[in-house]
């Protein structure tokens, strides 16, 4: 019984093939704007664009609105934002979507 619980575990791995998936093509582009790179760099590694092209506005206080944001991705979700790329995420942002 034990000796066939051990094959069974060891064979799990190997009969897993692995898998290959079609992204769906972008609906959405990031407006050109100051540190679009830092954007580019930091954020769509994580979601699409659309998801900050759908984001609602106008923004009373835009700035206020991304800072937030940006630290949410980063300290809630987790994302590898450096602290230094922070600022300019915001800039970005703050300009081209307010």
């Amino acid at each position: 019984m034990r000796a066939a619980l051990v094959l069974l575990l060891l064979a799990g791995p190997a009969a897993a093939a692995p898998r290959t998936y079609a992204l769906p093509e972008e609906t959405a582009a990031l407006a050109p704007g100051p540190n679009l790179e830092a954007v580019q760099q930091n954020c769509v590694a994580c979601h699409s664009s659309d998801y900050i092209a759908t984001q609602p506005r106008p923004l009373p206080n835009a700035r206020g609105f991304w800072q937030a944001e940006v630290v949410k991705m980063k300290n809630v979700y987790g994302a590898p934002i450096a602290d230094g790329d922070i600022p300019k995420i915001v800039d970005y942002l703050a300009e081209v979507y307010k």
